[in-house]
């Protein structure tokens, strides 16, 4: 469909190359010309760019109603539009329905919005620019029904749909780097993020675990440091994590050409995405350090993670890679990483040394500010902005920088006040790398429970934010990682539904969300993604959350004060002082505030408040070994009536090794037959040093 050279005249008219938006100063109030749509779709080729635009918009709605699932009515349309009215009547049509297409100016309608209304005569969309159109193609291959009417004919109920979105980024992560994907992978997800009006997909290439493109000027990162000995990345970070050459027997890897990158750009493009590369820097750089080791502070293979900031022939091999790079992405983004750096050896680095005391750095996070700033300038010099995690804030931000606040959303606040963009990414709702039901009936995760209620109900928007920053916040974006995530099919199934929940978020205003309403509308449309090939959750089999997390539980304890003799960590605090005795029993993952978090031995004691008849007192921990919860070592439970001289009820030791992979709940109680009036609870710190989590100290 692409292939006639009046395509690229209309995409010449209007489109910035950096994938950015049409002109906001546009001010022409004409009207364009109306055009209904015939099966001649080559009739008025010859016309302005913008009835071509209307004829292509009418082909799109052929292929996209061929490859979108259809779903009955407009009240199943996703994203919720800002405004929808049904009006009287149907139209009914045989064939493809006939659809008039207007294009004015973005004073009438939002870059991005439509209008679309159905009458018993037919369906009218009227947009300000090309993505609008599209969007509104979109929700009309959603609307159309999935079952014929007797007479063979298909209707749509009448109604007008005015929509645009509630912010311009609405991003889809992937990572390619753990585990290798294809372009066709890549390609089916962008069909259904256009599907549900996701403009951004983020594709982390490089990593530890190999990495993904192709670099002229450095051929060894294809031929070596895009390859292992190991197919999974949990095998491969268990072992020696070593590289391979290509063409090895049995190596794991890959990586995308050139051509094949090029390929997948033009094709985002049709679907209105800007793909935005990442390359990582100044850390999660072993894979480049392996094949390069003279650009890590050691000089020797595998010894290294961070770049040397101080050894300019880093800047050098930068930016001629950032530079080919962006010879293939014509993105305004270019992300950096700048994540989990770890900064150990710069502390001693001569080089590294050098250089804070030349450019007058007081510390390595300062350090690390310049390479940004300075990898920044370059970036900026090529006509792009940089992208980082939200530890680039850490020794200070890079001028022009944009933030993606990923550790919760205080960094991205912090971004805001300082005047940046900002995207939201939290982990907490958008990692969806955790699992997404019971963990028991899930395939292997990284850990953590995230159900779609969870991810739906996230708002971006929080009243700690100054009303004169938001326009800082750009929008949003689902991040799967994928340590855990070894196939394409896996991938797709930690993607959809939760994804379309982002997606929603990301476009439609946040009064007209309602999550009974949402999963109502998301329950069809899995099955009609099932039918065209992705394999989804099966949503409509839900097991849900943890059974004993669902009530409340009353004991002698409850609502009684807990004594701290140990800290709580600042980052689970849960329900604070309250939450062993709160009565509330924790769900299937320690981030969801009803598990306590330690780094240390837990210690508590609770006041009764008189001297009681106790028959029964314990408490129930859990095991994750992905991100270091394990079990105590041991659970001593004494009692006291004075609150002074403590008698020592029962020791329970811990049976489960700290090896067992699968989320594990463990109750250690004591059975006893006493009085008292303060019951200690001290729990010992595993061997492993990782968290301990508990969620209530249950007393009868």
């Amino acid at each position: 469909m692409h292939t006639d050279p009046s395509w690229d005249e209309y995409l010449a008219t209007d489109v910035d190359p950096t994938g950015g938006r049409l002109d906001p100063d546009y001010d022409s109030d004409e009207s364009v010309e109306e055009v209904e749509t015939s099966e001649n779709y080559n009739v008025m080729m010859n016309k302005p760019s913008h009835v071509i635009l209307a004829l292509i918009l009418v082909v799109l709605v052929c292929l996209i109603c061929s490859i979108t699932a259809k779903a009955q009515g407009p009240q199943v349309v996703i994203p919720v539009p800002a405004e929808y009215q049904l009006t009287d009547g149907q139209y009914v049509f045989h064939g493809e329905p006939a659809v008039q297409v207007k294009m004015v100016s973005q004073k009438k309608i939002p870059y991005e919005g439509y209008r679309l209304e159905v009458s018993r005569k037919g369906v009218v969309i009227t947009a300000s620019s090309k993505e609008g159109g599209f969007y509104a193609m979109q929700t009309l291959a959603q609307m159309v029904p999935g079952a014929s009417c007797e007479d063979g004919s298909n209707a749509l109920e009448c109604c007008v749909i005015n929509d645009y979105p509630r912010f311009p980024y609405r991003g889809l992560h992937v990572d390619v780097s753990r585990h290798f994907r294809s372009v066709e992978f890549l390609k089916k997800q962008m069909d259904a993020m256009a599907m549900f009006k996701m403009n951004r997909m983020h594709i982390h290439l490089t990593d530890a675990a190999g990495w993904r493109m192709q670099i002229d000027a450095y051929p060894r990162l294809t031929e070596f440091a895009a390859w292992r000995p190991q197919h999974t990345w949990k095998e491969w970070w268990a072992g020696e994590r070593l590289y391979a050459e290509e063409g090895q027997d049995g190596v794991y890897g890959g990586y995308y050409t050139k051509e094949q990158m090029r390929e997948l750009v033009e094709y985002a493009r049709q679907k209105h995405i800007e793909v935005i590369p990442e390359i990582e820097m100044p850390s999660h750089s072993e894979e480049v350090l392996a094949a390069y080791p003279e650009l890590g502070c050691s000089g020797e293979a595998y010894k290294d993670s961070d770049f040397c900031i101080g050894n300019e022939a880093v800047f050098e091999f930068l930016e001629k890679v950032l530079t080919e790079v962006m010879e293939v992405f014509p993105s305004k983004y270019i992300h950096i990483g700048g994540d989990e750096a770890g900064k150990k050896h710069w502390k001693t680095c001569p080089k590294c040394q050098q250089r804070m005391q030349d450019e007058g750095l007081a510390n390595v996070d300062e350090l690390q500010s310049y390479m940004i700033r300075r990898i920044e300038r370059f970036v900026n010099s090529k006509g792009r902005q940089i992208i980082g995690w939200d530890e680039i804030l850490e020794g200070g931000l890079a001028p022009e920088a944009t933030v993606m606040s990923w550790r919760g959303t205080e960094g991205g606040i912090e971004a805001m006040n300082q005047g940046h963009d900002v995207i939201m990414t939290p982990g907490r709702y958008c990692y969806l790398d955790h699992t997404q039901d019971a963990p028991f009936q899930e395939p292997e995760s990284i850990g953590g429970y995230l159900p779609l209620d969870s991810v739906y109900v996230y708002e971006p928007v929080e009243a700690s934010m100054p009303q004169d920053k938001l326009h800082h916040l750009l929008g949003v974006q689902a991040n799967l990682w994928s340590e855990y995530v070894v196939t394409d099919s896996h991938a797709e199934y930690m993607y959809w539904p939760r994804a379309i929940a982002i997606a929603e978020t990301g476009w439609s205003q946040p009064q007209n969300k309602d999550l009974k309403d949402f999963r109502r509308r998301v329950l069809p449309m899995l099955e009609q993604m099932r039918a065209k090939g992705y394999t989804t959750f099966d949503l409509a089999n839900e097991y849900g959350e943890r059974k004993l997390a669902q009530t409340g539980l009353n004991h002698k304890a409850k609502g009684k004060k807990v004594i701290y003799n140990k800290p709580i960590q600042d980052w689970y605090q849960a329900n604070g002082e309250k939450t062993f005795t709160d009565g509330v029993i924790g769900g299937w993952t320690y981030s969801d505030n009803r598990w306590q978090g330690f780094l240390s031995d837990i210690d508590v004691t609770i006041d009764l408040e008189s001297v009681q008849q106790i028959s029964y007192v314990g408490g129930t921990f859990m095991q994750l070994i992905g991100p270091g919860v394990f079990m105590p070592q041991k659970v001593d439970i004494l009692v006291s009536v004075d609150g002074e001289n403590f008698e020592l009820v029962q020791t329970i030791w811990n049976d489960i090794p700290t090896s067992a992979e699968q989320l594990l709940f463990k109750e250690f109680q004591a059975i006893c037959d006493c009085k008292a009036r303060y019951v200690r609870y001290h729990a010992y710190r595993s061997t492993k040093r990782g968290f301990l989590f508990l969620d209530e100290v249950v007393v009868n």
